[in-house]
């Protein structure tokens, strides 16, 4: 079965997708737009990555503070969530994404991308780390 990972961010949504088998995960693209509540055309280009690849499962970043309680950013992650479920019937289910920017920035580093190139990969490496870390707990 394969799964798409969304990082979802205030001006940028971070795409990653699983394998066929869903057992691996890899960036995709970052989607990128102008304002936070402009998102039909964000919501558009995800629905038209489901389709082309047979998306059957979305994992979606849930943004927690590190002591587990709802952030700031967990509102607006749900409205978002819910303004792709009017436009998809697969299900859509929620991953912590605690520190997977972090470790997005750390991948980057050691791949030696230039601090001022990262922006453009980092938010689908993150989405990238959420989808795996889906998928290794549902193999536990």
């Amino acid at each position: 079965m394969r799964m798409m990972g969304l990082d979802y961010g205030s001006t940028t949504v971070g795409v990653a997708m699983s394998d066929v088998l869903g057992i691996t995960s890899q960036p995709g693209e970052t989607i990128v737009r102008e304002k936070e509540n402009h998102l039909r055309r964000t919501l558009a280009q995800i629905v038209k990555l489901i389709e082309d690849n047979d998306i059957r499962l979305i994992v979606l970043g849930r943004p927690v503070r590190m002591d587990g309680s709802d952030g700031t950013r967990v509102k607006k992650t749900e409205e978002f969530c819910e303004a792709l479920k009017k436009r998809i019937d697969i299900p859509i289910v929620w991953q912590d994404e605690r520190l997977t920017t972090v470790e997005a920035d750390e991948i980057l580093a050691d791949m030696e991308i230039p601090r001022s190139e990262r922006k453009k990969y980092i938010d689908s490496v993150a989405a990238s780390i959420i989808l795996r870390d889906y998928m290794n707990q549902k193999e536990k």
